[in-house]
């Protein structure tokens, strides 16, 4: 899907600040969309007027009410809305209806009547929470067809409502979409046990923050914050390359290196690693600060005169019989290339318990190191981590 920029259709100028963003649905869901529509009016109009004439009504008496035409838009185009759901679309087109016919009764005239009519529908809908967009239309066509008995508010529009809800609920659940769409209680727990960045009572306090009706119900609108934010981490981790987050010109040593030496630069760097390279800069090992705790571990080795000396809280490196670094350095050593995607190496940090990675150019040689420390600091490029 293009995104606006690239939209072909977009116009320049000044224009481009109304034109809307293309939307982001496929031909599948249109079509579904659209058969819906037009599915959900035939049944609707088809049985309403089987019972409009059942019912031995006049013929000028209306069986179907036009603003049901919106009311499907929403019930099979936005059945996740709060203002598609079955109550929104029977209760607020019935309430909008009695209120119109209680306009039409008033000695005003159809100018004043009809907005009136659609101003207290919407404050009637609001307080019963059933807002419903197509209401406000229903109320004013009540006003203009001279609707004066409340039998309009039950044929045509509550039947017609109810009816259209019907119909949703089983081509909705048929092609795949939730409707009507309730909090499913059963998944809370399960979101709850999984770690969030954000609760309902953040989302609670957006929304009351902005301060607007939403089309989303709550729990769709978590979901898509959670998947947009793992989209952008996602997003992150494929594009960034080793090149873009390592540390370069690391701290380094070859095997000759005496122990104390390594230890030394451990200590003032403050870091827990040091690549071990030979004379062109390729890497032959890793010493890391487990290296040296591993032999503060051993009172004495075997064959060794002197004690090793602790290398922990300010002692010295381990002493004789190690003396260099290539004695204790761990020699297979898992490297990265600089233009290797972040992505790929956060399971080999997660699951082989790598904490250093050093990372090598097109001819080998060393020119960075990644860290878990890094990796966690390009996660925080994404906005709002």
């Amino acid at each position: 899907m293009p995104s606006p920029a690239q939209d072909p259709a977009r116009p320049t100028g000044w224009l481009r600040r109304w034109w809307p963003a293309p939307l982001a649905v496929d031909g599948a869901e249109r079509w579904r969309m659209v058969i819906g529509v037009g599915l959900g009016l035939l049944v609707t109009a088809l049985v309403s007027r089987a019972g409009h004439g059942g019912l031995g009504l006049s013929a000028n008496w209306p069986w179907l009410a036009a603003p049901l035409g919106a009311s499907a838009v929403l019930v099979f185009g936005l059945p996740a809305s709060p203002l598609a759901q079955p109550w929104a679309v029977v209760g607020g087109n019935t309430v909008a209806a009695l209120v119109g016919v209680a306009c039409t009764s008033l000695p005003l005239d159809a100018a004043l009547a009809g907005p009136l009519a659609a101003a207290l529908a919407m404050a009637a809908m609001l307080a019963l929470r059933c807002l419903h967009p197509p209401g406000g239309a229903v109320a004013l066509l009540a006003v203009l067809i001279g609707a004066s008995h409340w039998h309009f508010a039950l044929l045509p529009v509550a039947l017609n409502s109810a009816l259209l809800v019907a119909v949703g609920v089983a081509y909705n659940r048929a092609t795949g979409r939730r409707y009507p769409h309730l909090l499913q209680a059963g998944s809370a727990p399960a979101a709850a046990a999984a770690p969030q960045r954000f609760t309902e009572a953040d989302i609670d306090l957006v929304l009351k923050r902005y301060n607007q009706l939403s089309h989303l119900p709550r729990d769709d609108l978590r979901q898509l914050m959670e998947q947009a934010e793992l989209q952008a981490h996602e997003r992150t981790l494929t594009t960034l390359r080793c090149a873009d987050v390592m540390s370069a010109n690391p701290v380094v040593v070859a095997a000759t290196t005496p122990l104390q030496d390594a230890w030394a630069l451990l200590r003032q760097h403050r870091i827990k690693a040091l690549p071990v390279i030979d004379s062109t800069r390729r890497v032959v090992g890793i010493v890391t600060q487990a290296d040296f705790m591993r032999l503060a571990d051993l009172e004495h080795h075997p064959g060794a005169d002197a004690p090793l000396v602790a290398g922990r809280a300010g002692a010295a490196a381990p002493v004789a019989p190690w003396q260099n670094v290539g004695q204790i350095m761990t020699r297979k050593v898992r490297v990265a290339s600089a233009a290797r995607s972040l992505g790929e190496l956060v399971p080999i940090f997660s699951d082989t318990g790598h904490h250093h990675i050093p990372v090598i150019d097109e001819g080998g040689a060393l020119v960075g190191i990644v860290t878990q420390t890094d990796l966690v600091r390009s996660l925080m490029r994404v906005p709002g981590v």
